[in-house]
């Protein structure tokens, strides 16, 4: 795993503005000063937003499930829970977008930069199948400020996102061969509470290609897609102006998932 965050940090800067506005992917543009330098522990911080502009869905993977299937997330034994009181397993640090640091029982990522961005990874396990529940409460927060969770990050250039901002929308981008696309275009539900202070408690449930998304226990949308079907997890804030934004995440769970 060391060697995947490795490669990652010198790739740290491969992703800029996915969530700037969705429809064509173009190439990545190293960026390497939005870098975070790594922590004294050597972690290390990683920022992942590949431009895209506008949403291009790509049907053949994304479906909206019939409402009419039991869509409730399946879990067996727990994995591993994370209560962040070892901050060596996560990115941290200071830059030019803003702070990584870790509170009591919680990891909190304040972006100071406008438009800034920023990231952390967990170092491992790689998962494949799982169930997924984070608490995130962001504190600062205006519409279009975006927070969630990477999965399935297998490299630099590969990995998965879901994201609420603080519209009360959710989303999903794909990340492949650093090119970005919004698998799930922003849907606003009221199971999110838009602005700050706020509290979410997001979930993931994947089983080989398709993907469920849940906030507060209500089911959001399906993807299915066989792109990537393994990777670490992450963290990630993203500013939407030029206002600062802070959020903190804290009670992480992940189970086997059960079809």
């Amino acid at each position: 795993m060391r060697y995947l965050l490795g490669s990652i940090v010198v790739s740290a800067a491969l992703a800029l503005n996915a969530c700037a506005s969705p429809s064509r992917s173009t190439p990545i543009v190293p960026t390497p000063s939005e870098t975070l330098p790594a922590s004294p522990t050597a972690t290390f911080t990683i920022v992942w937003f590949p431009p895209t502009s506008t949403f291009t869905p790509l049907p053949s993977l994304t479906s909206n499930p019939n409402p009419t299937q039991d869509q409730r997330a399946q879990h067996g034994e727990l994995i591993f829970q994370d209560d962040f009181s070892q901050p060596d397993l996560w990115s941290s640090g200071k830059g030019i977008a803003g702070n990584i640091a870790f509170g009591k029982g919680e990891i909190s990522l304040g972006v100071s930069k406008p438009e800034g961005y920023l990231a952390s990874l967990r170092a491992g396990p790689p998962l494949n199948d799982f169930y997924l529940e984070i608490t995130a409460s962001p504190s600062i927060c205006r519409a279009g400020d975006e927070y969630g969770v990477i999965f399935r990050a297998s490299s630099p250039a590969d990995f998965f996102r879901f994201g609420l901002n603080c519209r009360g929308e959710a989303r999903l981008d794909r990340v492949l061969s650093g090119s970005a696309t919004a698998a799930q275009a922003p849907k606003l539900s009221g199971a999110i509470p838009p602005g700050a202070p706020s509290v979410s408690r997001l979930g993931i449930w994947a089983f080989g290609k398709e993907m469920r998304f849940y906030v507060n226990g209500e089911y959001l949308f399906t993807v299915r897609d066989p792109s990537i079907l393994n990777g670490v997890i992450g963290l990630y804030a993203r500013a939407g102006g030029a206002e600062a934004m802070t959020v903190n995440f804290s009670d992480l769970s992940v189970y086997h998932s059960m079809p």
